[in-house]
C-alpha cells in the first residue's frame, strides 16, 4: 500500500468510464462501484407543487422534522445538496473562525473529498493515520464508519476529542445501518458546540440522484450553514422524497436486516475467491487481492461488472452489494472467471 495522496480526487459511480473501455449499454452493467443501495426506497410520487414550484419553508421544515426523528437527534439541521454540499462549505466556515495559518487533518486513507474541498480552498490539509493524530488542529475530519476500510469510532471518544480541536467534521454518510456508531443523538443543548455530523440520504435510501444530505450541530453552526447554502439548497423532489423515506422506520429495519445478509453473502464469495477482507459497511466491502486489484476489477468488467480501485492501495478493491438476485448470480459467475 502506497502513501495516502490526498490530492487525488477520483470516485466510483464512474460509469462512463467503464463503458468507454469496456463496451456495452448502461442497462447492461451493473455498477458496485458505489456503496449506493442497489434496493431504492420506493420514489413517492410527486405533484405538480413538487416539481414546478419553488420549495416551500413549511416543506423545509416537515423534511428537517423527519431527519431529527430518523436520526434521533435534538440538533439544529440543514438540509442540503447532499453530504458533498456540506463538505463543499467547511472551508469557508473554518476561515470565518479561524484568524492566519488553518490546521486542517483528515484521518486517512478515506473519503477524498474533505482534503479535496479544503485544499482547493487553499487550505493545506494533513494526512494522519489514527484518531488521536487529530488532537490540536484547527479543523479535524473523520468519516463514521470509514470509506474504504470501515474503521469505527466510538462517540465517546469523538465528543472527546471535540474538546481537543476546534472544528471537529464527522462523516457520517455510511452510518444509516449501525445508528450506534452516531453521533446524532448526542447533540443538542449541552452538548459539544463545535461538532458537525454530515448524513447521506441517497446512499442508503439508493435515491443518490436526488442529492439530499443534513449537516447537523448547534443551532450557530447550523444558521451559518444554512445562510451560506442560499434559499433553495434542497429541490422540490428531494424534499418530498426525504419526508416519506425518513419516517418509514420498518421499511430502515427491513432494508438493515437485508444488508447484514448480504454483506455477509459477499464476504463468502470474495472469501472463497481467494480475497480477504480489509473491512466495509452494510453498503460496500473492501478486499485485498493478490496479484493487485487492477487486474481484479478488468476480469469483472469483461462481465460488465464495475468495482472501485484506489491509487493509494494497488491491491485494494471495492465492491457495493448486488441487488436483486439476477446482480448476486451474475457475480458470483465472474467471480468463478
Amino acid at each position: 500500500m502506497t502513501g495516502y495522496q490526498n490530492e487525488i480526487r477520483d470516485h466510483g459511480g464512474d460509469l462512463d468510464r467503464a463503458r468507454a473501455a469496456y463496451g456495452g449499454a448502461a442497462g447492461a452493467w451493473v455498477d458496485l462501484s458505489t456503496g449506493i443501495n442497489r434496493v431504492p426506497y420506493p420514489m413517492p410520487a410527486l405533484g405538480p407543487a413538487d416539481l414546478c414550484a419553488l420549495p416551500q419553508r413549511d416543506a423545509r421544515d416537515d423534511l428537517i422534522a423527519a431527519a431529527r426523528e430518523a436520526y434521533a437527534t435534538r440538533a439544529a439541521i440543514a438540509p442540503l445538496a447532499g453530504a458533498q454540499a456540506a463538505i463543499q462549505l467547511v472551508p469557508a466556515l473554518v476561515r470565518e473562525r479561524v484568524t492566519g495559518a488553518i490546521d486542517a487533518r483528515v484521518v486517512a486513507p478515506t473519503y477524498n473529498e474533505h482534503a479535496g474541498a479544503l485544499t482547493g480552498a487553499g487550505i493545506a490539509v494533513r494526512a494522519v493515520a489514527k484518531l488521536e493524530d487529530l488532537a490540536g488542529a484547527d479543523v479535524a475530519v473523520a468519516v463514521n464508519p470509514n470509506n474504504p476500510d470501515g474503521r469505527e469510532y466510538p462517540p465517546a471518544a469523538l465528543i472527546a476529542l471535540a474538546a481537543r480541536v476546534g472544528l471537529l467534521v464527522i462523516d457520517e454518510s455510511f452510518a444509516d445501518a449501525t445508528p450506534d456508531l452516531s453521533l446524532a443523538p448526542h447533540l443538542g443543548e449541552g452538548g459539544p458546540e463545535n461538532i458537525l455530523v454530515l448524513r447521506s440520504f441517497g446512499k442508503f435510501y439508493g435515491l443518490a440522484g436526488l442529492r439530499l444530505g443534513f449537516v447537523l450541530g448547534a443551532s450557530a453552526l447550523i444558521a451559518r450553514l444554512a445562510t451560506m447554502a442560499g434559499p433553495w439548497a434542497v429541490s422540490g423532489p428531494a424534499i418530498a422524497a426525504g419526508r416519506v423515506a425518513l419516517r418509514d422506520a420498518p421499511w430502515r429495519a427491513r432494508s438493515i436486516a437485508r444488508l447484514v445478509d448480504d454483506y455477509a453473502r459477499l464476504d463468502a464469495l470474495a472469501t472463497a475467491r481467494g480475497w480477504d477482507l480489509v473491512g466495509g459497511t452494510a453498503l460496500f466491502r473492501t478486499y485485498t487481492i493478490p496479484g493487485g486489484a487492477a487486474a481484479a476489477q478488468e476480469r469483472l468488467a469483461r462481465h460488465h461488472i464495475w468495482s472501485r480501485v484506489f491509487p493509494y492501495a494497488d491491491d485494494w478493491l471495492r465492491l457495493g452489494l448486488p441487488g436483486d438476485e439476477a446482480e448476486w448470480r451474475r457475480l458470483g459467475e465472474a467471480l468463478q472467471d
